[in-house]
């Protein structure tokens, strides 16, 4: 009897261990929820808050006063369309064909038979610590005639150094007798690439292109400095940079610029109320691609990493 007691006894504590474990696990989870949350829902709350009352301050998760009309500035500005356009566009052409070039130069690193990979390697993890700056780098692409064109926004932007090293690190774990076999089986080298290579890394595949598709969509200073001349090819992120500078110098001046009537859009809108929306714009439509790509993300960045 006193044995089974203390059994019940060691099991009740056991169990209470446990609740106590998890509810400390529960709490600080939502803890760190909150943290992280906070500030997101913070900048949307203030975005799609009266801009008047919020120069009174306290608005923390929810608008006090709701309203639309930070958006309604930011979209009715001219070229704000054009720039989505061209945003999307640079996002889908770019990741795409960035993915393939990068994973075509992984995999032929990767072959063990290609006896300059050491010294390509090296040449390319070069480029990731020198560079020739920005006037050279504008003059190389005067000479190439990619200003005032959409290809400025693909065609320097394929081959990325560490993207190239992350997706040969991946590939360099496969083992080397799926492609021995593929070869006896009359295989040439793009097929074994494309046929056998590919589909196993999609987890490092879809991780770099996350990273891809995110660089390419905040991208605006490219446009800046080469596209700035040619509105139809401007992009969202430089149109909305210019809104934020002009509401961040002068309310007045800011709002003439993006709705052509000051005096009454002054009133309306202010530049905090205008740069929150600019920021829920900015990151909300890349932030919906997170989900699709979630399930391989760590698995990628794990089997990916560099030994």
């Amino acid at each position: 009897m006193f044995k089974l007691n203390r059994k019940k006894s060691t099991l009740f504590q056991t169990s209470t261990t446990e609740k106590l474990f998890n509810i400390t696990n529960y709490v600080l989870m939502a803890f760190i929820i909150v943290i992280m949350l906070y500030p997101f829902l913070n900048v949307l709350a203030i975005s799609l808050n009266d801009s008047t009352d919020t120069v009174r301050g306290g608005i923390y998760i929810f608008p006090r006063e709701f309203t639309l009309e930070n958006y309604r500035v930011i979209m009715e500005y001219d070229s704000l369309l054009i720039g989505f356009r061209n945003s999307v566009l640079r996002t889908v052409i770019g990741t795409v064909l960035g993915l393939f070039v990068c994973s075509m130069v992984a995999y032929t690193l990767s072959r063990q038979d290609f006896q300059a990979r050491n010294i390509i390697s090296v040449i390319i993890v070069l480029t990731m610590f020198f560079s020739g700056g920005l006037v050279p780098t504008y003059m190389l692409m005067r000479d190439l005639g990619l200003i005032n064109t959409f290809a400025i926004y693909i065609l320097p932007l394929l081959a990325s150094a560490w993207n190239i090293i992350i997706i040969r690190s991946f590939m360099d774990g496969l083992p080397l007798a799926l492609q021995e076999s593929a070869k006896v089986d009359g295989a040439n080298d793009f097929t074994i690439y494309w046929k056998i290579i590919l589909p196993i890394c999609k987890p490092v595949l879809a991780t770099i292109a996350l990273f891809i598709a995110v660089m390419q969509w905040n991208m605006w200073f490219d446009t800046y400095i080469y596209n700035s001349a040619n509105p139809a090819l401007t992009t969202l992120q430089y149109e909305l940079m210019k809104i934020l500078q002009n509401t961040t110098a002068s309310t007045g001046a800011g709002i003439d610029s993006v709705r052509g009537s000051g005096a009454e859009a002054a009133t309306r809108v202010s530049p905090e109320s205008i740069r929150m929306a600019i920021t829920i714009v900015t990151i909300v439509p890349i932030l919906l691609v997170y989900p699709f790509l979630q399930r391989y993300f760590v698995k990628g960045m794990t089997l990916g990493a560099i030994k």
